[in-house]
């Protein structure tokens, strides 16, 4: 059996050093990293890829749900959430997660939950796991991010959301124009658009997202298709099957 590769994060130093020392003497855990923010958290799930994570609830910069936004359910490895809160609050996480553990807790109950994060892992798919996360981002009322994470060598862009003209496929990648920059995102156009707000980008093309207060002109085309005219001039070419999409933005 392999290691179970394990991620901590949590903004007490104590509750991370608990952990870890609760951890010592579990056969096949490696604690592979810890993380005091949700800053920090986006970084090593991306750089480090663990197999579960043990994610505070609260942290001084934010939230767990934070951080399951902003990797997104498809890429957010299995998680046991920490909380203080009291035990008729936590019910959801458990539900929706594959542990819980209330402060304070204690070694055996750190224990039992990472034996059962264990076996949940090695019987379910990743899938249901991803569908259960986003079920609990859905229940907490959804919250579109405000910026994106992208690997960039050896370090990590944060992308505002904002700042993006226009976002095109590349198979399993997308690249994020932005102005004169460009990002290389690993994420594919269509689990990004369930990610951004819809409010805010349209899907114009199977291959094609754009930010729509880029938009400064329709032009029809003869093809029944629509050219779209961005500030700066950029020009981006719709799809047949979206032509409904666009048929919305012009009539509202």
């Amino acid at each position: 059996m392999s290691s179970l590769r394990l991620l901590i994060v949590d903004d007490e130093a104590l509750i991370r050093s608990g952990i870890r020392n609760g951890l010592a003497g579990v056969d096949q855990v490696e604690v592979v990293g810890e993380c005091g923010s949700v800053e920090q958290a986006c970084h090593a799930i991306i750089s480090l890829r663990p197999d579960l994570v043990l994610l505070d609830v609260q942290m001084q910069d934010g939230s767990g749900l934070d951080v399951v936004q902003q990797i997104g359910p498809e890429q957010m490895p299995p998680v046991i959430f920490i909380t203080a809160y009291d035990e008729y609050a936590v019910k959801a996480f458990e539900l929706n997660a594959v542990d819980y553990l209330l402060k304070p807790f204690d070694e055996d109950r750190l224990r039992r939950s990472i034996e059962r994060a264990r076996e949940r892992i090695a019987a379910e798919h990743q899938i249901t796991l991803a569908e259960q996360l986003q079920a609990l981002l859905n229940s907490k009322g959804r919250k579109w991010p405000d910026r994106l994470v992208v690997r960039n060598g050896e370090r990590f862009d944060l992308v505002p959301v904002e700042s993006i003209d226009w976002i095109e496929s590349a198979n399993n990648y997308v690249l994020l124009h932005c102005g004169v920059k460009e990002h290389l995102l690993s994420e594919t156009l269509t689990n990004l658009e369930n990610r951004l707000d819809p409010h805010k980008f349209l899907r114009i093309h199977r291959g094609r997202m754009v930010n729509l207060s880029r938009i400064v002109a329709v032009h029809p085309m003869l093809s029944g298709t629509y050219e779209m005219e961005l500030r700066g001039g950029m020009r981006l070419t719709t799809g047949r099957q979206y032509r409904e999409n666009v048929q919305d933005l012009i009539r509202n």
